[in-house]
């Protein structure tokens, strides 16, 4: 088998087997920079994008340092979202399953049987993965027992901040050691999130991975004009050109997103959805049902977006653009994942024009597109308008300096002037051209 240069950390054999059944050989920039540090035991924040390989940043050292013959809980890791949850679930199994030491690892997340989970406490988990909520009330419940943990993870800490969590995580760390290892993982980190990380973390690392570029490589990113056209119409024309493997669809909200899904229902499309107003059972069903490929579309509202990897999305087709821009990077990164390529078509209104603009600046470049009596059709750059009505003020501001107003006016000096300075703008749109 192929050496990893994950044997330069020194992990316990096990882990080093792992890591190869994964085809993990180089550690990415962000593995690279706080492997080292979770296994000194310091606090770090790690600011990154999905698909950085953050997760295995941490879970790899936290089970380096797992005392394996000691009962009783020794590392939290929290989520936002159920989903996020267990897909970090699975990833802790895949390397802790190939310890000879049985290592405990359970997953507490909301919509489930709290009291059956309760019944189940009676033996503690070494390592704890779920949602604050949930693993807030077994606390409360004096169920789970985490004073002797002293590692805590914080998944996706902006999200965390934005779906009202942050106090559960606040109630967590504060039932545990005194002497908390804290590790935060965050695509952003806002204002309002300092204060909690002040309170636990003295001197952390701090870990900033600034992506090469915006956005996957492979990505092709598409604009179609909505130009008053029904916008169902058009996510159902793209997508039955696209016939993708697997397209996922972003709007706004829960109300746009079932508008959405339901209108293409009605065009005949099998749809799949997700959003916040999806009860556990059927949230659940669904993320089953996306991972068996029951669907071939799906409808989402940002919850999708950040840490859910649904494999094998070809297409991303933005309804609308999201109000913060950083979900538009986050709603493309589910397609063109470990080096596959992808489409994301976003479908854009007049008054987006800001919000292109600023993701342009953010090194997102576009392909102007329209769908035209069944075809692709590629249209002129949709700045080229604008360009030019820039080329031409420039032009006329520099005829007007050249060609002052003389100090003593005489008779027809107006007209002189004005044939002086267009000799000066014919000069200019000559050279500009060549």
């Amino acid at each position: 088998m192929n050496e990893t240069r994950f044997e330069r950390y020194e992990f316990k054999p096990f882990i080093i087997e792992a890591v190869k059944k994964l085809g993990f050989y180089e550690p990415t920039d962000i593995q690279e920079r706080l492997i080292p540090t979770v296994l000194k035991g310091e606090s770090a924040i790690g600011q990154s994008q999905t698909g950085t390989g953050k997760t295995h940043a941490y879970i790899l050292p936290m089970v380096e340092k797992l005392q394996t013959n000691k009962k009783g809980v020794q590392a939290i890791i929290t989520a936002p979202t159920r989903e996020l949850a267990n897909q970090i679930y699975q990833e802790v199994l895949k390397i802790t399953s190939h310890s000879e030491d049985a290592i405990a690892v359970k997953l507490f997340i909301g919509g489930t049987d709290k009291q059956r989970t309760i019944e189940k406490l009676k033996t503690q988990p070494q390592i704890v993965v779920g949602t604050p909520g949930r693993i807030n009330d077994l606390v409360k419940e004096q169920a789970l027992l985490i004073h002797t943990a002293s590692l805590l993870v914080v998944d996706e800490a902006d999200l965390m901040l934005d779906m009202g969590f942050l106090e559960d995580v606040d109630q967590i760390a504060s039932h545990m050691q005194e002497k908390l290892q804290m590790l935060v993982f965050s695509a952003t980190i806002p204002e309002k999130l300092k204060p909690f990380l002040k309170k636990y973390m003295e001197n952390p690392k701090y870990v900033h991975v600034e992506p090469k570029q915006p956005t996957a490589a492979k990505i092709e990113h598409q604009l179609l004009p909505s130009r008053h056209r029904n916008k169902v119409n058009l996510v159902f024309d793209a997508l039955q050109s696209f016939n993708p493997y697997l397209a996922i669809v972003f709007t706004n909200t829960k109300k746009k997103a079932d508008e959405v899904a339901d209108g293409l229902m009605a065009k005949g499309l099998k749809v799949g959805r997700i959003h916040g107003d999806l009860n556990p059972r059927e949230r659940k069903k669904m993320m089953k049902q996306i991972v068996d490929l029951e669907f071939q579309y799906i409808v989402a509202t940002d919850l999708a977006a950040r840490g859910i990897d649904i494999k094998g999305i070809s297409h991303v087709i933005n309804y609308e653009l999201p109000t913060d821009l950083d979900f538009y990077i986050h709603r493309v990164g589910r397609t063109a994942r470990a080096g596959t390529s992808g489409i994301a078509l976003t479908i854009y209104d007049p008054t987006d024009e800001d919000a292109l603009n600023k993701l342009e600046k953010m090194g997102v470049t576009f392909t102007h597109i329209d769908f035209v009596k069944g075809n692709w059709v590629k249209l002129d750059d949709r700045n080229k308008r604008k360009n030019r009505q820039r080329q031409t003020d420039e032009i006329d501001k520099k005829a007007s300096s050249l060609v002052q107003k003389p100090k003593k006016v005489k008779p027809g000096y107006k007209r002189k002037r004005k044939w002086e300075m267009e000799k000066i703008k014919k000069r200019e749109r000559r050279i500009k051209r060549k």
